[in-house]
């Protein structure tokens, strides 16, 4: 599966554009990354934890994005964007979106 966050993919024609696909995941902190990210924290500098966290997140989302757009028949998904948005404390939705297409090479 192609993705790119361009509206394009260079050497490549969309062909059929097949929709929007998403891909969602909502995760929360645990009690260790809390302990180790507010340590890490008041020492200043990266907080590898929630770095972990964020990075598992994120790969779990656009896990899904592939998903869907592989059932909806896509081979590339274009503008592939992230967000992300605190649903309450410590919980934190993170979407993968963008627009499912069938492409061939140019």
């Amino acid at each position: 599966m192609l993705i790119v966050t361009t509206n394009d993919a260079p050497g490549y024609r969309v062909v059929k554009t097949l929709g929007l696909a998403r891909g969602i995941t909502v995760r929360s902190r645990n009690l260790v990354s809390d302990a180790i990210g507010g340590l890490q924290s008041m020492l200043g500098g990266r907080v590898g934890a929630y770095v972990k966290l964020a990075e598992a997140s994120r790969a779990e989302a656009l896990e899904h994005l592939i998903e869907q757009a592989s059932g909806m028949g896509a081979n590339a998904v274009i503008g592939m964007r992230y967000e992300a948005n605190e649903i309450m404390e410590g919980v934190t939705e993170v979407l993968a979106y963008g627009t499912a297409v069938v492409v061939e090479e140019a």
